[in-house]
């Protein structure tokens, strides 16, 4: 078998600019690239490699101002607007805990960044885009009309790499084992989770047994995890506007967790999308991608914790919502009421 030919960063210029109205991640599916091949390819013309270490950004984020921070995964894009701060840097992980910018950083991940200007008339777009070594999208910083320039451009300038050429080699990132998916005692499960006195005490047990996060919800019994109605979206996202309930929004992907605190209010679906159009933040969920969505218990020492968890075909979970809630104090009984009033399937009975 003869290895398949890349497209030389010429060619990818060229194909961009014969489809300029299609969405990046979709030109990088047809041509088979990653986005920051993409990306790479306009260095020296409207991109510039910059180094990709997430603490030196957090460290200088604040001079900005105002900014959008966006990141995804395959099935959602999460857009906040806001200014990084209240910051904790570490070496393995970094948060930035704003009032509306809200992160979990892990460090390791971050391997490629470029600093981005698109000019389109008398508009100009400046970004900072940050990327893992496979050219997977981890986080992009927009720039806002009320942002500070001068700030990101001497950001810019400070951390630009020496190396500007346009080749992106891409390296494999290997998916990490996630435990079993059969083969586990079910008794076993459950004794571990029902003594939980924190939600953070989920992903040790999981590590712990060897259970494969989808396959435990799935396990557990419908006391701790039930499933919820194909097509749950629609009606999740109508009763959590109609209840003006205060909700938690995580995405994540291998590199980052942003997080969004607050009510919804403008839904818009779109085709495939699931779209929130609010002052602060932005959501677009591809809500066919849902294969499969689970109300989850969680015992705490403050009573139980509900979230809703929706994962794709493959069991990787697209996105998670909680009821907004502090360290030390029970769940809101309208988070909780809205969750148990949402849909089932009969399978979830069958649980």
């Amino acid at each position: 078998m003869t290895e398949k030919k890349m497209p030389t960063p010429a060619e990818i210029r060229a194909y961009r600019a014969g489809n300029a109205k299609m969405r990046e991640r979709d030109i990088a599916a047809n041509l088979g690239v990653s986005e920051a091949a993409l990306v790479a390819a306009e260095v020296g013309i409207s991109a510039t490699r910059i180094d990709a270490d997430p603490n030196r950004l957090l460290a200088r984020a604040p001079e900005f101002g105002t900014v959008m921070a966006l990141s995804r995964n395959e099935s959602a894009v999460h857009e906040k607007i806001g200014v990084y701060e209240n910051i904790e840097i570490g070496e393995k992980t970094s948060l930035t805990l704003g009032e509306n910018i809200d992160l979990r950083i892990f460090n390791w991940v971050w391997a490629h960044a470029f600093a981005v200007t698109k000019t389109d008339g008398e508009t100009v777009r400046r970004s900072l885009q940050y990327f893992d070594k496979s050219g997977e999208a981890i986080h992009k910083v927009h720039l806002r009309p009320e942002s500070n320039v001068e700030a990101y451009e001497a950001f810019v300038a400070d951390h630009r790499l020496e190396d500007q050429g346009q080749e992106f080699a891409a390296q494999p990132f290997a998916k990490l084992a996630s435990g079993r998916t059969e083969g586990f005692n079910v008794e076993e499960l459950r004794d571990h989770w029902s003594r939980m006195t924190d939600t953070h005490e989920f992903f040790g047990m999981l590590r712990k047994l060897d259970i494969d996060r989808r396959a435990a919800v799935r396990n557990v019994g419908r006391d701790y995890a039930w499933r919820l109605a194909d097509g749950m979206a629609d009606e999740f996202f109508r009763k959590a506007v109609d209840a003006e309930v205060n909700l938690m929004c995580f995405v994540a992907n291998r590199g980052i967790v942003q997080i969004h605190t607050g009510p919804l209010y403008n839904v818009a679906p779109m085709g495939p999308w699931l779209n929130v159009m609010d002052p602060t933040f932005h959501l677009h969920l591809r809500a066919d991608h849902i294969a499969e969505a689970w109300a989850v218990r969680k015992p705490t020492k403050d009573g139980h914790v509900t979230s809703i968890e929706a994962y794709d075909r493959n069991g990787e979970m697209i996105i998670q919502f909680f009821g907004k809630r502090k360290e030390g104090s029970v769940e809101m009984a309208e988070w909780r009421t809205l969750v148990e009033g949402l849909s089932t399937t009969d399978a979830a009975a069958a649980a």
